[in-house]
C-alpha cells in the first residue's frame, strides 16, 4: 500500500509520552520517539509541536545545562496524555476485538 497509515501518529501526544518518564531535549525526544515508538519526527515538526504544547502549558523548558534546552511535561500535560492513552488503548481494544474474529486470533 502506497498511502502511509502511520499518519495518525500525532506527533504531540509522541512528544509527551516521550516527557512522561524525563526531561529530555529536542534531539533525544526525536531519538526516543523513534526507538520507542517508530515513528521520525523532523526538527522543523518538533520544533512546532513543542512550542506548541509550552504555549498550552502541557510541557515546560527547564534550565540548560548546555546549548541544549530541556523539556518537563507538566502536570496539566500528564492528565492530558492519561486521558488521550486511556481513548487509544479503547480504540486498540475494540480493533484488537474485531480483528480477532475476523482473522480467528485466539482470544478474541
Amino acid at each position: 500500500m502506497t498511502d502511509r497509515l502511520d499518519r495518525w501518529a500525532d506527533p504531540p501526544l509522541l512528544v509527551l509520552a516521550s516527557l512522561a518518564d524525563e526531561p529530555k531535549h529536542g534531539y533525544a525526544i526525536t531519538q526516543d520517539v523513534a526507538e520507542t515508538m517508530g515513528v521520525r519526527i523532523s526538527a522543523g515538526t518538533l520544533y512546532a509541536v513543542i512550542a506548541r504544547l509550552e504555549s498550552r502549558g502541557l510541557i515546560e523548558p527547564l534550565e540548560s545545562e548546555d546549548r541544549r534546552r530541556p523539556y518537563r511535561i507538566t502536570m496539566a500535560g500528564a492528565e492530558v496524555l492519561a486521558q488521550e492513552s486511556e481513548r487509544m488503548s479503547k480504540v486498540a481494544a475494540v480493533a484488537r476485538e474485531r480483528l480477532g474474529h475476523r482473522l480467528g486470533w485466539a482470544g478474541a
